[in-house]
């Protein structure tokens, strides 16, 4: 138990970081000949320095020094370089990342296609392509994808909430399939202009979903309509949390020329996030059911009320914050 109340004291002391586990985005565009400019986002979380230092292209040198300002819970820069010819096949890498964290860094070439590379702390250093690999933006985007259901607290504790509150198998597989497909719907309807909700509504509402499920797993002596009809109740909620994923990967964005599959992968991130976290989940229960079944439930109970007091700060926070 000492585990899970160190992490429920962890969640409070730092509610931003419920859906702030974003990567930090860079945006490397030639706007002339030999003329570029980076602008980037680095989320707070990601390093204790205002600015992670960068290392361009080894034919490129910065022009004055770079324009750093504190935004919410991120620094926001921009920086104007000096490129000597292509920087196709030059290295671009990052300093001082902190263990775990990561960046995606778009490239925008004068009349050439928008490329997307992914940086991390264990490889902070990638090489600009001739020509974008679909591949690649595969690969970024589904680890982003993964990533952000499994750092996002509150993505991730809906998901653990509605895992406790259905257990059964057949019954877990189509609560899960209904919450994937609701918010592919929203995600994709967003993302590509269709459909759009303000973020301060939808993280508020994202936290009373969490709530929600959360006063449904103490009502063990009725058998409530969400318990009936967990499906219904996912898909409804799963349209919220898709409308949270877009937020999230709008702050990345999209590679020009690959938005489909880059949304396709980071969906099919998310889902492989999911999945494992619904494993977890269930073989955890299993576990204490079979080897300690009196622990069971008062396990249940300190865990219930450990999600509700969690998403009952993230929802007041949000809402007067």
């Amino acid at each position: 138990m000492r585990w899970l109340f160190a992490a429920v004291l962890a969640l409070l002391a730092h509610p931003a970081l419920a859906d702030e586990v974003r990567p930090m985005a860079l945006d490397f565009t030639e706007q002339s000949a030999c003329q570029w400019t980076l602008t980037w986002k680095q989320p707070v979380a990601t390093g204790a320095a205002a600015f992670v230092k960068v290392q361009p292209p080894d034919n490129c040198a910065f022009i004055g020094e770079p324009i750093v300002r504190r935004a919410n819970a991120a620094y926001l820069g921009s920086a104007e370089l000096q490129c000597e010819g292509p920087v196709a096949g030059k290295g671009f890498g990052l300093e001082q990342m902190a263990p775990g964290s990561d960046a995606l860094l778009r490239v925008a070439p004068l009349d050439e296609p928008v490329q997307s590379l992914r940086l991390s702390a264990s490889e902070p250093s990638a090489t600009i392509l001739a020509k974008p690999d679909r591949g690649q933006v595969l690969r970024s985007y589904f680890v982003i994808g993964a990533e952000h259901i499994l750092m996002g607290w509150d993505h991730l504790l809906f998901v653990i909430a509605l895992v406790l509150l259905v257990k059964r198998g057949w019954a877990v597989v189509s609560a899960a399939t209904a919450f994937t497909v609701s918010h592919s719907i929203t995600l994709a309807a967003s993302v590509l202009g269709f459909a759009g909700l303000p973020q301060g509504p939808v993280e508020a509402l994202i936290a009373l979903s969490i709530l929600f499920l959360a006063v449904e797993l103490t009502r063990t002596d009725r058998e409530t309509w969400t318990r009936r009809w967990p499906w219904l109740v996912a898909f409804a909620f799963g349209l919220l949390h898709g409308f949270g994923f877009a937020g999230a990967l709008s702050e990345i964005g999209l590679p020009q020329g690959e938005v489909p599959a880059a949304l396709l992968a980071f969906n099919l991130g998310v889902e492989a996030g999911q999945i494992l976290v619904i494993l977890a989940v269930l073989a955890l229960r299993a576990s204490v059911a079979r080897l300690a079944p009196k622990a069971e439930a008062p396990a249940l109970k300190f865990a219930t009320y450990a999600i509700g007091i969690i998403a009952s700060y993230w929802l007041f926070d949000r809402v007067l914050f």
